[in-house]
């Protein structure tokens, strides 16, 4: 593995899967709506998820220093070609023709210089940003995947029921009547 490279870790989205699983799987308590799960095993699971998301931003980040490294070797390399073109161009300064000759040739250096370094920069952006969409779809997995476990864990208690019978029966025997 490379110095820069990010260890891998359990994919958080996986965890939160089993997360779910394991809230699909778990017994249902008699006459309610809560279900019993193991606290420490789900406590766990969720723990490596949270512990997960940071990894996953520090391996978008190492993505954005590669993309910038990748950019910063083609702006390199089209340094090079460019002086190398002066260094030519230079060297046919000695006749006429060739001072024509020489300023083609090093602006087609130029053009292909520029040219191969936005080919470079391109593809650095492009690779950086697939990297970033699936991050994106990951996260919003991830996102969704919390927000229905949170839903599934939300007890809601009954709101308590009035009875118009009840109602009639304590307006009968009201002390302030008396």
């Amino acid at each position: 593995m490379l110095e820069d490279e990010p260890e891998k870790v359990p994919d958080s989205t996986l965890l939160l899967e089993r997360l779910r699983d394991i809230l699909d799987a778990a017994r249902k308590l008699p006459m309610s709506a809560s279900v019993s799960i193991n606290r420490d095993e789900f406590g766990a699971l969720l723990q490596d998820a949270i512990d997960g998301l940071p990894e996953e931003l520090r391996e978008a980040r190492w993505l954005l220093k590669e993309r910038d490294a990748v950019v910063e070797r083609a702006g390199a390399e089209a340094s090079r070609l460019v002086e190398a073109a002066r260094v030519r161009a230079e060297r046919m300064v000695e006749k006429n023709e060739l001072v024509r000759e020489a300023r083609r040739t090093s602006e087609e250096i130029l053009e292909d210089a520029e040219r191969h370094a936005a080919a470079l920069r391109h593809e650095a952006e492009d690779y950086v940003d697939r990297k970033l969409a699936a991050f994106e779809v990951v996260l919003d997995r991830t996102m969704q995947t919390v927000q229905k476990g949170r839903e599934r864990l939300q007890v809601h208690a009954p709101s308590p029921v009035v009875n118009d019978a009840d109602a009639d029966e304590s307006d009968f025997f009201d002390q302030d009547d008396l």
